[in-house]
């Protein structure tokens, strides 16, 4: 099955930001493209607004002027569903409800052949369920793009139930035809990416309401340690706190109300005080004119020490020991069982997050990072009890680095370990339940969500135990379910085990 003909024509229904979006992918890539709206006049409106967008891309240099000429000449706004009868593909982009997706689509069946494909870009509801109303369900898809449309290159081609391999086929190689990434996924709540990707908010809010850090550091430590491009709560504010929060409980309520999608009552209480980000003036963040953007938290600078004892093997931290020997501090190595430590000269431990709580006076926490040489920020985090001396010396030693030090509250797991930790493990049971390739999720994550990287590729890099260990450790302490390892990923370490295990 290859992609539809250029030939052939492309219905969008519904004109608001996605439908313009997605007709203007269509039309730059050949296709004649007929809009339709049933608010009377909007699909005129919507074929001017892309008009003029295309007028930017000529003076961007990225069309011609013919290559515009003549995309606008294939653009058509249709008065009625009769007008889109001959279109061998009709993309559905209207409000997010059941009940007006399935009349929509009831009343497009009636119209089309029965070989035109029909799609929905839902991204909350159920593909099955919006098609499950058809006569002829087979030719039914989800064709799931991201917004802006014409820039964000992934686009998640959902099977329904019902839906005809070939039909999926057909659809995946029409996104590609035209300049998109595609993943294909099963229908399950959130497809890939807003399933995967709930830890990297829940996690965030998770260690805001245990007060163990404010947003801004919070989303400082997201961005300069663990190498994502925005932090959690500036990332909501801008798609909006009440868009965010709707597909949370969405998913959470689609799996039956499963702890590890729950919302938060932290971004509940905001949504109802009508603070929504960006486009409200006020979310997590002041936009208002004149408002000062919070800073994060920033230790003040401290001495290094002048030499530290590496124990055992730091594993994901293992690049610590040539930059601290970079920074012109000694590093004394010593042999060592177990998960490796850096002590300093007081006797004080330094180690990498397990998920444990510190618990002790002598010892003292670092996060997860990316890349501990390109990392600009490591988070801190010791028990209350924690020797002030040994604090200021672990500071002291990562700012020798060139680090920025935020010292956080003794959650366990930190921020970037547990949140990557989570998104490891609801990628793994995702593939385990059939929903997509780990291939496709990587590709889905990176692109879709912009993660530096996939989760199986983090996996990768951490060791195939080290997600599931860090979880368990954070379930003993906070037992609500929430964070406990999935059976893919129990099963994925202990094979990890075996294969180690001497014959």
């Amino acid at each position: 099955m290859t992609a539809l003909d250029l030939s052939s024509p492309v219905a969008v229904v519904g004109t608001g930001t996605m439908g313009q979006g997605i007709a203007q992918v269509a039309l730059v890539a050949g296709h004649p493209v007929r809009l339709y709206d049933a608010v009377d006049g909007r699909a005129r409106e919507a074929a001017d607004a892309i008009g003029a967008r295309l007028d930017r891309l000529v003076e961007k240099d990225r069309l011609t002027g013919a290559e515009r000429d003549a995309a606008r000449a294939r653009l058509t706004s249709a008065e009625s569903l009769d007008a889109l009868a001959d279109c061998a593909l009709v993309v559905e982009a209207v409000v997010e409800r059941l009940d007006v997706k399935q009349e929509l689509f009831r009343a497009l069946e009636d119209v089309v052949g029965d070989d035109c494909l029909l799609a929905t870009n839902t991204s909350s509801l159920s593909v099955t369920a919006v098609g499950g109303a058809l006569r002829v369900p087979g030719r039914f898809v989800g064709l799931h793009f991201f917004n802006p449309a014409p820039l964000l290159p992934l686009v998640e081609v959902v099977s329904g139930f019902a839906t005809d391999p070939a039909s999926a086929t057909r659809a995946y190689e029409t996104a590609r035809a035209w300049g998109k990434t595609p993943v294909t996924c099963a229908d399950t709540p959130g497809f890939v990416v807003n399933r995967v990707a709930r830890p990297f908010y829940a996690e965030a809010l998770a260690v805001h309401e245990l007060r163990a850090a404010d947003p801004a550091t919070i989303d400082a430590v997201l961005r300069e340690s663990g190498g994502f491009r925005m932090g959690a709560f500036e990332l909501t504010d801008l798609i909006g706190q009440d868009v965010n929060e709707s597909v949370t409980h969405s998913v959470w309520q689609a799996f039956f109300q499963d702890v590890r999608f729950a919302p938060s009552l932290a971004q509940r209480r905001l949504v109802e005080s009508g603070r929504l980000g960006r486009k409200s003036g006020q979310g997590w963040y002041d936009y208002r004119d004149g408002a000062e953007r919070p800073g994060p938290h920033t230790a003040p600078p401290a001495e290094a020490p002048a030499y530290v004892v590496v124990e055992g093997d730091l594993g994901p931290a293992a690049e610590l020991v040539g930059l601290i020997r970079e920074a012109g501090v000694e590093v004394c190595p010593e042999d060592g069982y177990g998960a490796g430590r850096i002590v300093l000269p007081d006797g004080g431990t330094l180690c990498l997050t397990d998920g444990e709580l510190p618990g002790s006076e002598d010892l003292v926490h670092f996060d997860l990072a990316l890349d501990y040489r390109a990392a600009t920020r490591i988070a801190l985090s010791a028990s209350e009890s924690v020797r002030p001396g040994l604090l200021s010396g672990a500071t002291g030693l990562f700012q020798a680095l060139g680090k920025e030090v935020s010292v956080v509250g003794d959650v366990p797991g930190m921020i970037v370990a547990r949140t990557v930790a989570r998104i490891i493990d609801l990628a793994f049971d995702a593939v385990a339940r059939g929903v997509a390739t780990p291939e496709d999720v990587d590709t889905a994550m990176r692109l879709g969500v912009n993660y530096p990287l996939g989760p199986f590729e983090w996996n990768r890099r951490l060791g195939d135990t080290w997600a599931r260990d860090l979880l368990s450790h954070i379930h003993e302490w906070e037992p609500s379910g929430r964070c406990a390892p999935s059976l893919a990923l129990h099963r994925h370490a202990a094979a990890d085990a075996r294969e180690g295990t001497p014959s």
